[in-house]
């Protein structure tokens, strides 16, 4: 029987609208941020007749604000007028520009290896890297964190190689994995900084769990470069550990301002990555603009500590003006500042209160990018955020907090133990019981 013509649109229509009954539809904000007066940003609401409006950024991963640096905007200025807008190409189609080649001297000088590798993004590195590698080693088993960003889970999956998931930073569980894969090539991935929850892996053991078994080490320090270590290096070198990892892997969108991904190692593995990774082959490099910038980013950082101190002030100073008016901040030892909501309409609803009603952006964080039940704001201060900035953003959400009646005080907060990762988050009391 002839049903007519298959209505295409309606699949996507039911994909959005799932989406939008699970409240896990994304909005984008329209923002134009200010590189000589950023946190603040121009906000253009959607609607003809919507007037701009100045807003304050409290969530943005240019955590040093290099992106708006003296160095770095004359870098790209004077790289444009010399090499044009765009890299022509590939690298084995058009060569390799030398912005390109002082960018990767410049990072493995920072990570004290023999040779970098840039890509397009640190989506991307993970995903040529992670995959490329585990498919030259014979018989390779991934062992990977339970709390991997989605791009090395990418990786390991493009690989086609085994996996085993170890409990997150649990390392009596990372041993016992070890242990049962025996001789076999094992390779390990992890982070150094967890961006959601702003813990820190024990990379030191993990380091030394790796040499007593024989295994491979792949750290992603995406959320680190740029921000620890007395030259920027990340969480590994501030713990002297640089040279027990065999692949570092980071990002130039962060710490560093710019775009782009990388990874550093022996030169033999870099060599191996450019050599059979296909998103690196195929994939138009990173235009001489960029790779200038982001070098002017590294280089500095490496020889100034300033922006990295005044950074961890302001990001302790947040903390504790947050922690002293009841808000409910997840405790942990870095820069990020996840504030607990525990349900996705509700952290929407108070992103949009702090936009619209305090001139505040920050992004809400639901499911995937975390658990469900574990929804959030998640708060970066910069070393650009004033004190009084600081003292405005406590204001604006305890006004939101009162509104939308959140629980304040952290009596009212108890743990929910995730059965995917094994891992403890702080909930709200009615949020557990919706869970179990």
């Amino acid at each position: 029987m002839d049903r007519g013509p298959m209505n295409y649109d309606a699949f996507f229509d039911a994909a959005i609208s799932g989406l939008k009954t699970e409240q896990r539809y994304r909005v984008f904000a329209n923002l134009e941020r200010d590189a000589r007066r950023f946190p603040y940003a121009t906000w253009r609401p959607d609607g003809p007749d919507a007037p701009a409006r100045e807003v304050a950024i409290w969530c943005s991963n240019d955590y040093l604000t290099m992106g708006g640096h003296d160095k770095v905007i004359e870098a790209v200025v004077d790289a444009a007028r010399r090499h044009g807008a765009g890299a022509g190409g590939t690298r084995n189609i058009s060569g390799t520009h030398h912005p390109i080649v002082e960018l990767e001297t410049e990072l493995a000088d920072l990570h004290h290896k023999e040779s970098a590798l840039a890509f397009t993004s640190g989506w991307i590195s993970n995903l040529a890297a992670i995959s490329t590698i585990a498919q030259l080693l014979p018989n390779c088993l991934i062992i990977s964190d339970a709390l991997n960003h989605n791009s090395m889970i990418e990786g390991v999956r493009r690989s086609g190689c085994e996996k085993v998931v170890f409990r997150h930073n649990d390392m009596a569980h990372l041993e016992e994995l070890l242990k049962a894969a025996g001789d076999r090539a094992k390779l390990v991935v992890f982070e150094s900084l967890y961006s959601m929850d702003g813990d820190i892996a024990p990379v030191a053991r993990i380091a030394e769990l790796a040499r007593q078994y024989n295994a491979f080490t792949y750290v992603d320090e995406v959320h680190a470069v740029g921000m620890y270590g007395p030259r920027g290096g990340g969480i590994c070198e501030r713990e002297g550990v640089m040279d027990q990892i065999d692949v570092i892997e980071g990002t130039l969108a962060k710490g560093f301002g710019t775009l782009g991904g990388y990874i550093a190692a022996k030169a033999n593995i870099i060599d191996a990555v450019r050599s059979f990774a296909p998103s690196f082959i195929f994939t138009t490099t990173l235009p001489p603009t960029v790779a200038a910038g982001a070098c002017a980013a590294v280089r500095h950082l490496k020889s100034s500590g300033e922006e990295r101190a005044r950074h961890q002030r302001q990001a302790a100073l947040t903390k504790h003006a947050l922690s002293a008016a009841g808000l409910p901040v997840m405790e942990n030892p870095s820069h990020i500042v996840p504030l607990m909501v525990g349900d996705a309409d509700l952290c929407k609803k108070a992103s949009d209160l702090l936009l619209e009603r305090h001139s505040i952006y920050i992004q809400p964080i639901n499911y995937p990018t975390v658990a469900v039940g574990t929804e959030r704001l998640r708060i970066t201060p910069t070393p650009r955020h004033t004190d009084e900035q600081i003292g405005q953003l406590v204001e604006a959400l305890v006004d939101v907090w009162h509104t939308l009646r959140l629980p304040f005080n952290s009596a009212e907060i108890v743990p929910l133990r995730l059965p995917e990762t094994g891992r403890e988050h702080c909930v709200y009391p009615e949020m557990k019981r919706a869970a179990e």
